[in-house]
């Protein structure tokens, strides 16, 4: 590949998904939306806002040259973090189920902590280049960086977002796995993730319902096990071809909120075993078209930022795939490109824009 082009696959297989996510959001939403807002409409005009903006950054991201994340690192980082600060004031902040998470900005949220995804990325990509050969003294090296992201993780913890604090944590364990810590360390860290799991679900019994309803959806059908239930319900009947585009029934009143995190749910109810494999094969295509970015990049910050870029889109697809189809507990993650959701989408099309750029320095 030349030096001057980008990776056209990835970019074509991001814009055809994020498409069909919006017709998704259409299909999925317009009962609910109809029923609170007396507008069908309203998700999916809002998605298709979110899309062409993120695709008009995409493509000015992909444009500016990628070395300037690494000057203005600390810059992005202290940003987002009074970002994260902010939203926790009452105010200031605004509750959506639950969780303090959003700036209103009219009928639309922004989200920070999708904000701090990347952000963190591009902090930890630095870090690393600057102290690759630390990286076995344990606190010299890597403790310093695991500071800054339980710092960020208790911000966030304390919306409470689990979902996404999960995914931040798990995408910077897996930079600094690629950029040489010992393995001892993880098995260690492991150990102590588990129990810190157990505290966090032990202290907010919503965690623990979640939980037990993941184990047996069954005894409280109509509380803790409904949505895990109604997804099964979804996806159950969607056959080989599905039921039909806007044939869905799970998305009269019994999913709840369909266009978010149980989209898929509807995608294999309208499109059956046939949706599933062109969505899988979108995903596919976009993560190893990005890990074959970051193998062949030239440039240190430019692997591990690609890498950590394409690692967290792929973590949140799998994990949202596994709740939805009942392997674990209801996380709150939604599924990169085809859920509601602005700053999702927003931030996941920067990314994209960014590893765009990236691929214009393969070899």
């Amino acid at each position: 590949m030349k030096r001057n082009s980008i990776d056209l696959i990835l970019l074509i297989s991001v814009i055809i998904i994020s498409i069909f996510g919006i017709i998704m959001v259409a299909s999925a939403s317009y009962i609910w939306a109809e029923y609170k807002f007396n507008n069908p409409y309203k998700f999916v005009i809002n998605q298709s806002i979110f899309f062409c903006i993120g695709l008009f950054l995409l493509y000015i991201l992909s444009k500016i040259d990628y070395h300037i994340y690494y000057e203005k690192a600390n810059n992005i980082l202290i940003i987002c973090l009074v970002l994260l600060i902010l939203v926790l004031i009452p105010g200031i902040g605004t509750v959506r189920n639950g969780s303090r998470s959003w700036f209103g900005i009219g009928s639309l949220g922004i989200q920070p902590s999708e904000f701090m995804k990347l952000a963190l990325i591009i902090f930890t990509s630095k870090y690393l280049c600057k102290n690759e050969k630390m990286l076995n003294k344990i606190v010299k090296g890597v403790f310093p960086i695991l500071g800054v992201l339980l710092l960020v993780f208790l911000l966030i913890m304390l919306q409470p977002d689990f979902g996404t604090g999960m995914i931040i944590f798990v995408t910077i364990i897996g930079l600094l796995f690629v950029g040489g810590t010992p393995l001892s360390f993880f098995i260690k860290s492991a150990l102590l993730a588990v129990v810190g799991i157990v505290i966090l679900i032990a202290s907010a019994p919503y965690r623990l319902e979640r939980i037990l309803s993941f184990l047996n959806p069954w005894k409280d059908p109509l509380g803790s096990g409904f949505q895990i239930i109604q997804s099964l319900y979804a996806i159950g009947p969607g056959g080989l071809f599905g039921l039909g585009f806007g044939a869905s029934r799970q998305k009269h009143f019994y999913l709840p909120e369909p266009q978010t995190d149980f989209i898929f749910s509807i995608i294999s109810e309208e499109f059956g075993f046939l949706g599933v494999l062109i969505v899988s094969s979108l995903f596919l295509t976009i993560i190893i078209r990005g890990f074959k970015i970051a193998r062949e990049c030239d440039d240190k910050f430019g692997k591990y930022l690609c890498f950590g870029i394409i690692f967290g889109l792929a973590f949140q697809a799998v994990l949202n795939l596994m709740v939805v189809v009942g392997l674990i507990p209801v996380t709150g993650v939604t599924l990169p490109f085809l859920s509601y959701g602005g700053s999702s989408l927003l931030i996941t099309l920067c990314s994209i824009g960014i590893v765009l750029n990236i691929s214009r320095n393969k070899r």
